[in-house]
């Protein structure tokens, strides 16, 4: 897709983060875009700012976790600004498990991780791909997941989510193939982001709540959000989709430093004998800069 002037896109968790920086990005090249987010006054602010600068934008307020209103935002979208052209299912979210093994994980953090990560962009793909189809101009799909998606680093339903995200846009890409439908799609993994990650829990649903939930401003979550602001600049991620667009490149990886463990991983399973635990013991190093300078 090359033509952005005057085209549509949406992007949700678009009120912080790698979502607004790449609603900013598709607003400079001349796009009009909606930014949608659960977080309403975040989203009013950063709306605003954008506004500020002649940016043509609007905000509407969704949650990924419903589908009922990830469809209104698709339908309020169409009544803004017509047909839609580029998709980003952004918005996602994270949770501790507190060390818990995967089968001792309650089932309030699999519905939140995984009715967030992967059902929002599921419901994004069902309310949005016919009407991005069925008006035949170009259009393109990013679906945000994360390097923790390729690697078994993350042992909790996140990496889950993500890695769930990956397959489903795999396979997303293969049917638009098949369909002759003039949509590109791409799926996002990026490292360490400087992002609101760790303020995850602040928008968890009562019903999803443990008594044990950890919460943000405890220590477990302090310490995430300080590996998080030493990643990298949002702005520098949303340059990259932006690139990844425009040469309808599938995987939109943003972190260079980490194709070695991928080549370590992926080389494994061809050996059909290496544990993907041998991975955790390089974890030390995914925050350490490379002597090029590259992070993790």
């Amino acid at each position: 897709m090359n033509d952005f002037n005057s085209k549509t896109a949406v992007v949700t968790g678009a009120a912080s983060g790698i979502g607004l920086s790449i609603a900013k990005k598709l607003a400079e090249e001349g796009m009009q875009v909606v930014l949608s987010d659960i977080d309403k006054v975040s989203l009013e602010e950063s709306v605003k700012k954008l506004k500020q600068n002649k940016y043509n934008v609007t905000g509407i307020t969704a949650n990924v976790l419903d589908k009922n209103s990830v469809e209104l935002l698709f339908e309020s979208s169409v009544e803004r600004y017509g047909n839609i052209h580029i998709l980003c299912n952004n918005a996602g979210i994270t949770s501790d498990p507190g060390g818990k093994a995967i089968w001792e994980i309650e089932k309030q953090d699999w519905d939140w991780i995984m009715g967030v990560n992967f059902y929002g962009v599921l419901y994004g793909l069902q309310a949005f791909v016919p009407h991005m189809i069925e008006h035949g101009e170009n259009g393109h799909i990013v679906n945000t997941a994360s390097l923790v998606g390729l690697l078994p680093i993350s042992r909790d339903p996140y990496g889950i989510s993500k890695n769930s995200t990956i397959a489903l846009t795999e396979y997303l890409s293969l049917d638009l193939i098949q369909r002759n439908a003039n949509i590109g799609a791409s799926v996002l993994c990026p490292g360490f982001t400087n992002t609101n990650l760790a303020k995850s829990e602040n928008n968890r649903p009562k019903d999803l709540k443990l008594n044990n939930t950890i919460h943000n401003g405890d220590t477990e979550w302090d310490e995430l959000d300080t590996f998080l602001k030493q990643g990298k600049d949002p702005k520098e991620i949303a340059e990259t989709v932006y690139e990844g667009i425009k040469e309808n490149i599938f995987y939109i990886f943003t972190h260079p430093a980490w194709d070695n463990n991928i080549r370590i991983y992926l080389e494994g399973i061809l050996s059909r004998g290496e544990s993907p635990y041998s991975l955790m013991n390089q974890w030390d190093n995914f925050l350490t800069p490379r002597e090029d300078g590259e992070q993790y």
